[in-house]
């Protein structure tokens, strides 16, 4: 029997639904980062009344900072999920861009945005 080149139409459905879901949830969060790093939740008056707490200050602008980078990551996740269901329509999904081999499944349901196998992934940490 031939190796598999591709996966087949249902079960690149079976993979959009997993990303849709992720999809969403990931959107979900970033939305909630975004705001939280643009105060819109807060109608308090720390941003426009003087403070002397320096420490407090410090500790703000740290989880700004945090919150940041982690909208940034979220961002970067939204961005790989898609370029997964543009693969998903291209009938590329699920192909090791190094080996040219299929991802298996057990990896692709835990990290549907792979574009690696393990095997390739390892052999780039070399």
């Amino acid at each position: 029997m031939a190796e598999k080149t591709r996966y087949s139409d249902a079960e690149l459905e079976e993979f959009r639904a997993i990303i849709m879901e992720k999809l969403e949830l990931a959107e979900r969060d970033y939305e909630r980062l975004k705001s939280s790093i643009m105060n819109k939740d807060g109608n308090d008056t720390d941003d426009t009344s003087p403070t002397y707490k320096v420490l407090e200050e410090g500790a703000n602008t740290l989880s700004k900072e945090e919150t940041t980078r982690l909208a940034a990551r979220q961002l970067k996740f939204i961005q790989g999920l898609q370029a997964a269901l543009i693969r998903i329509e291209n009938k590329t999904y699920g192909i090791c861009r190094e080996t040219g081999k299929l991802i298996p499944k057990e990896r692709l349901r835990a990290v549907p945005h792979a574009t690696l196998s393990i095997e390739a992934k390892n052999e780039g940490k070399k």
